[in-house]
């Protein structure tokens, strides 16, 4: 029997890495900092609104953790992006990991003269702003030879439903976004990644009637249940793990099996 070579141990640890997370002050976002934070990572929470985000700095830190901090950012202000990444990668020392997480959802429908109000905004929020965050990133990575990028998309760029086409645009948008930098950046030793959430329990879907996701998820979800935020969060954990270093380019879906389940 020829001789194997001797098992090669890889860290499943981010402590000591830094990382910056978008719409960080509810849901997933939030359910992410958390965990990013207790696992060890120095942690920029980015939201909106700062009153928003202290209180979810203030959560981390009332868990003994002290290595994190918070900014306002409107993702659709690119000179804010920048100042934002600058500014949390001289707090910290470094920027290591990305999560691309802000978004809304705005209904529209295609013939009325409000769907320009919906188009504009989610794809520059959900999109554009995407590539920007990575782009005001990338000198931190490429300087340490290193990083790990994770962009939020949704089941809803793997299909469709009715009268929500920006928001499914968008997140179209960002799967193909995700691939095209992941082959543009695998050689330098930075990994782009995607995560496709299906129903979770989050600010999005809060108008949603207890009863009404009850039976939606009886009918769709073959776990028949809606997930909650921290099981996306886990998964993105997963993503931008050291050991997750020849995982690059992919979409994972996280929603119960909704998407193999035929009708």
């Amino acid at each position: 029997m020829t001789q194997q070579p001797p098992y090669q141990e890889l860290s499943r640890s981010i402590k000591g890495k830094t990382a910056l997370i978008t719409g960080a002050a509810s849901g997933m976002g939030r359910a992410t900092a958390h965990l990013f934070a207790r696992e060890g990572a120095n942690v920029a929470v980015t939201d909106l609104k700062q009153e928003n985000v202290d209180i979810v700095v203030e959560e981390i830190k009332a868990a003994g953790i002290d290595h994190v901090k918070g900014w306002a950012l409107d993702v659709g202000d690119a000179a804010a992006i920048k100042r934002v990444v600058d500014e949390a990668a001289a707090h910290f020392g470094g920027l290591d990991i990305l999560v691309n997480n802000a978004g809304f959802a705005i209904p529209a429908q295609v013939g009325e003269e409000s769907y320009e109000d919906s188009w504009g905004p989610s794809l520059n929020v959900m999109l554009t702003s995407h590539q920007r965050a990575i782009r005001a990133a990338l000198p931190y990575m490429r300087k340490n030879g290193w990083g790990r990028i994770v962009n939020i998309a949704s089941t809803e760029g793997l299909g469709a439903t009715p009268g929500n086409s920006p928001y499914v645009a968008a997140k179209h948008g960002v799967i193909g976004l995700t691939r095209g930098l992941a082959v543009d950046l695998g050689r330098e030793g930075i990994t782009v990644n995607c995560i496709c959430p299906g129903p979770i329990i989050t600010g999005i879907t809060a108008g949603i009637p207890d009863e009404h996701k009850e039976i939606y998820a009886k009918r769709r979800v073959p776990l028949r249940r809606y997930g909650i935020p921290e099981e996306v969060a886990n998964m993105t954990l997963s993503l931008v793990l050291p050991a997750a270093s020849f995982l690059n380019g992919v979409h994972i879906p996280v929603d119960g099996g909704m998407n193999i389940k035929n009708a």
